[in-house]
């Protein structure tokens, strides 16, 4: 925790000592940045931001929610998160319930996740598509990859809130992808 934003610290600390004393069976993980506890499988993650903390439950669509804690994910069909800026946002019996029911959920094997639900294509901005026609090795491989590997440039480059963001985006982008690289591996040069 010593990365977390000074922000959201207390609160990842908190709900840490909150998870592990109520699902003490849960194991810690991280993935993609991200304190995550599963069971039979993912459960929910922690992921500290500069202005709050973000609570995800994986699958969230299949819970129930009746203090609407829970908000869409970006980008994903099945995950459901809390973005809490405030203890006193949240009500750990409320808090504890959820938990409680993502864990239930996770534990029973004969509960079968929900048919995944088709996405649409991310949209292919003009200055992405633009830098893809002036770079073909970055083109030519960006048209290899899956789609799934397509949307994560694609997401990543057109999240940026500032445009000098976008740009540093595109021109890490354009370099990765004429390089064959993943957007996972896109820093790897």
């Amino acid at each position: 925790m010593e990365m977390t934003p000074e922000f959201s610290a207390p609160l990842a600390v908190r709900f840490r000592e909150w998870i592990n004393s109520w699902e003490p069976d849960l194991n810690e993980v991280i993935k993609w940045n991200i304190l995550c506890f599963t069971g039979r499988k993912l459960v929910c993650g922690l992921s500290a931001c500069q202005r709050y903390l973000s609570i995800a439950f994986f699958r969230g669509v299949e819970l129930p929610d009746p203090a609407r804690l829970l908000i869409p994910a970006e980008r994903n069909t099945s995950i459901l998160s809390m973005r809490v800026t405030s203890l006193d946002q949240v009500d750990p019996r409320t808090f504890r319930a959820l938990l409680r029911a993502a864990v239930a959920l996770d534990d029973d094997p004969m509960i079968p996740p929900p048919p995944k639900r088709k996405r649409e294509p991310w949209p292919m901005p003009d200055y992405f598509a633009e830098a893809l026609k002036k770079n073909k090795r970055a083109a030519a491989y960006f048209a290899e990859l899956k789609p799934t590997y397509q949307r994560e440039y694609l997401g990543w480059v057109s999240g940026a809130k500032r445009d000098e963001t976008r740009k540093q985006r595109l021109r890490q982008s354009i370099k990765a992808l004429a390089g064959g690289r993943k957007w996972i591996d896109r820093k790897l040069a």
